[in-house]
């Protein structure tokens, strides 16, 4: 986040392969046309939970760090937000894909001047130890007024993290470039934009109904520039009751028809036990504390636009 179906339907699970096998520098990891890839997070906590709600693995797992700590990755960390800890993810869900959010606030002057190299260095070598896809969102929600990324330094920094992977021949990894979406939003987000080159994906968050309008233009931005889409973050804030959380998933798979989006990632947690979080409105948004949401979701993953293998898609 910002600071930083399963049981009775088989498992979601596709491995590697699926990717290495589609694999073209041009494709950027891009699923077969019409189809999309699900990732859960976004928490260990949260993302164990659902595998065991549900019964089965999923396309992809998201995991949280920092330019300034790199905290998380091979041992357990928690900053209030529950704890992230690929290590843990790696080996339980070994045929998963990895969506990392990469936090760089108050910290593009540092990365710019090569204080970070070093950090970058491991981060590239341990995403290229994984021997799966790494879709790497750096400096995620540009745009959002509380990350203070100003446009030429997040370029700068973004274009920095990219050529060194690129330079250390990091093959697994892809870049990217994650709007917020914010309401209040003044500037032209394509200021924050590092260039065609530099970007893999195009990604939204989507948090309320009110971004749904929003994320179709950014969509079709994406289409227009060649790129696939992504829902990078999803959960039903200030979505309280169960109807309202169903009328936030209707809106939600409907986004990802609309936008033909290539990748949806759905945080399933427990906001309000989370220190972070707690009091801000974003509630609880696990699927499986309710019979009917679960059954809505299951209903819908079950669909052909989900694939999850190389055959046909089911599992």
């Amino acid at each position: 986040m910002r600071s930083f179906a399963c049981a009775v339907f088989a498992c979601l699970c596709w491995s590697a392969a699926v990717f290495a096998g589609t694999m073209q520098k041009e494709k950027a990891f891009r699923p077969p046309e019409g189809k999309t890839w699900l990732f859960i997070g976004q928490n260990k906590e949260s993302i164990d939970a659902y595998a065991k709600a549900f019964d089965g693995k999923f396309s992809g797992v998201m995991l949280y760090t920092s330019i300034q700590e790199l905290s998380g990755l091979d041992s357990p960390a928690d900053h209030g937000a529950g704890v992230h800890y690929g290590a843990h993810l790696l080996k339980r869900y070994p045929e998963a894909a990895l969506q990392i959010g990469l936090y760089m606030v108050d910290a593009l002057d540092e990365v710019n001047r090569g204080e970070y190299d070093d950090h970058i260095v491991k981060l590239a070598r341990w995403a290229g130890s994984t021997k799966r896809p790494v879709f790497l969102r750096i400096g995620y929600e540009f745009d959002f007024s509380d990350n203070r990324y100003d446009p030429r330094q997040y370029q700068n920094a973004f274009r920095r993290i990219v050529d060194k992977f690129r330079s250390l021949k990091i093959e697994n990894a892809v870049f990217v470039w994650h709007s917020a979406l914010p309401p209040n939003r003044k500037a032209d987000m394509m200021a924050w934009y590092p260039g065609d080159e530099y970007v893999d994906w195009f990604a939204v968050s989507f948090f309320t109904v009110n971004q749904f309008k929003p994320a179709e233009e950014f969509a079709l931005l994406a289409k227009q520039r060649g790129k696939p889409f992504m829902i990078a973050e999803a959960t039903p804030f200030a979505a309280m009751s169960v109807r309202s959380k169903l009328d936030w998933l209707k809106k939600y798979f409907r986004l990802i028809e609309t936008t033909n989006a290539q990748a949806a990632c759905y945080i399933n947690t427990d906001w309000d036990s989370q220190p972070m979080f707690k009091g801000q409105g974003w509630g609880d948004s696990r699927l499986e504390r309710s019979a009917e949401l679960k059954e809505f979701w299951i209903s819908e993953i079950r669909k052909a636009r989900f694939v999850f293998d190389q055959g046909d898609g089911r599992k």
